[in-house]
């Protein structure tokens, strides 16, 4: 059984793993071109995407770090799948892969434990009437307009545990407090989950914003939060309601053409799905010294019945994390063991999260063999990182990992990087030499087959 995280609703997860419970009986079709020849030809396509719009549908209701554009996931779909195939990223983030799928004609899976992903992924692959969310949701901003001047509005502030208080008093200004919290008590009063599930998405994309917001904080759409002291946050109601018509319109132009979406909790180092069943892999892992999604994520969380407790707990539980919680360290092959010993002379520490980082991505690699038919191809898109000075090479591991994990690594090509377009950090006075800027240039896009 798939654990749901608190928070998320189990209605349409479980209606849509049911969905996919008879994929073993799936047979192949023929092609003209092997696998291998179509997966070598886009390899050398173009997959910089320079220019390229990247907000149609769904892709542009909620602000999350790290995203590729839609392009990417597209073309492998386009040219490696049928319609009706099984398209799987197995570390969704905001859903794009499976978005991307469903625009496809295709089914999509997508897994992860990170509580603002699911919301949000599962918010933008759902179709729903249009009209329903808006009167639904001038509801709701109605609601909220008369709670905001209601005393009760503060029993709902009160009830958070202390740490979690500290938290909102630190990042939100008392009125704004008043807003959200009248806008999350009338969101409650909405019995349709996906409806509700909507709802909270465009709450969460008022607070996780590139500029502006609600929140003190200077940037939370790039995971790196400051306070402000001199902003002075926008009104909540007032941005709830611009941010919902903005929303419909974006999900209006959601079109599945009888696709399915199911995007589900799962870690993609144990992914709850039986062996053989998908056809595409397409997916982006985590950094080896990770972006710390959940500095921002917590924003939106904390108000939705989230504490800061357990969502420290559970980032401790992400790949990449820093947190050892009994790992036990993998035999990697030589030249990604030779980086991590290099990496040892310099900052022990640093070595075993690096050690701990490419163990998980092995125990990754190995889920995404299982679950793959034979003759079918992985795309893994992974930036550089830089340790202490030291270039990691996490695509060239990477792919010395799948391929003693039994893949054939059809091609590693790198891919030029629209500024800004990828997780990239506001900047504020001139400094430009962050780790983050410095590696955030371009990535690699790692092509793996398995044989047949």
């Amino acid at each position: 059984m798939i654990s749901t995280p608190s928070g998320v609703d189990a209605f349409p997860i479980n209606e849509q793993l049911q969905l996919f419970s008879s994929l073993n009986g799936k047979t192949h079709k023929s092609h003209e071109l092997s696998k291998r020849q179509k997966l070598k030809a886009l390899l050398a396509g173009e997959l910089n995407f320079h220019g390229a719009d990247s907000s149609y549908a769904s892709h542009d209701v909620h602000a999350f770090a790290a995203k590729f554009p839609p392009q990417l996931p597209r073309a492998f779909i386009r040219g490696l799948t049928a319609p009706g195939d099984v398209v799987l990223d197995p570390m969704m983030g905001s859903g794009t892969t499976i978005v991307e799928a469903l625009l496809e004609g295709r089914r999509g899976i997508g897994l992860d434990i990170d509580p603002l992903a699911l919301r949000v992924s599962q918010a933008k692959t759902i179709p729903m009437s249009v009209d329903d969310l808006r009167s639904i949701g001038l509801k709701v901003i109605s609601q909220a307009q008369d709670l905001v001047s209601d005393h009760g509005i503060e029993r709902l502030i009160q009830k958070f545990d202390s740490r979690t208080k500290a938290f909102i008093d630190y990042w939100f200004y008392p009125k704004t407090q008043r807003e959200l919290a009248a806008l999350v008590l009338s969101m409650q009063t909405v019995d349709v989950s996906l409806v509700r599930r909507f709802l909270e998405l465009t709450f969460s994309s008022i607070i996780v914003t590139k500029s502006g917001g609600v929140s003190r904080a200077r940037d939370l759409a790039h995971s790196r939060p400051h306070l402000d002291k001199d902003k002075n946050p926008k009104n909540a109601l007032e941005q709830f309601a611009l941010r919902l018509q903005k929303n419909i319109k974006s999900m209006a132009h959601l079109d599945p053409r009888g696709a399915l979406a199911a995007p589900l909790p799962g870690d993609a180092r144990s992914m709850p799905l039986r062996d053989e069943v998908i056809d595409l892999i397409v997916t982006s892992p985590p950094y080896a010294n990770a972006i710390d999604y959940m500095r921002a994520h917590k924003f939106p969380l904390v108000w939705l019945g989230e504490s800061v407790v357990n969502l420290t707990e559970l980032r401790a539980r992400y790949i990449g994390s820093e947190k050892n919680h009994g790992t036990q360290y993998a035999e990697l092959p030589d030249k990604t063991e030779s980086i991590i010993r290099q990496l040892e002379k310099r900052d022990r520490k640093k070595s075993s999260v690096l050690w701990k980082y490419f163990t998980e991505m092995k125990a990754v690699l190995a889920e995404m063999y299982r679950v793959l038919r034979k003759d079918s191809p992985a795309i893994v898109v992974v930036g550089p990182s830089i340790m202490r000075g030291i270039d990691v090479q996490t695509h060239h591991c990477l792919s010395e990992i799948a391929q003693e994990t039994g893949f054939s690594v059809v091609g590693v090509v790198q891919r030029r990087l629209d500024r800004n377009k990828r997780m990239m950090p506001a900047r504020f006075g001139k400094k430009t030499d962050s780790m983050i800027e410095q590696r955030m240039h371009e990535e690699y896009v790692i092509g793996l087959l398995k044989p047949a």
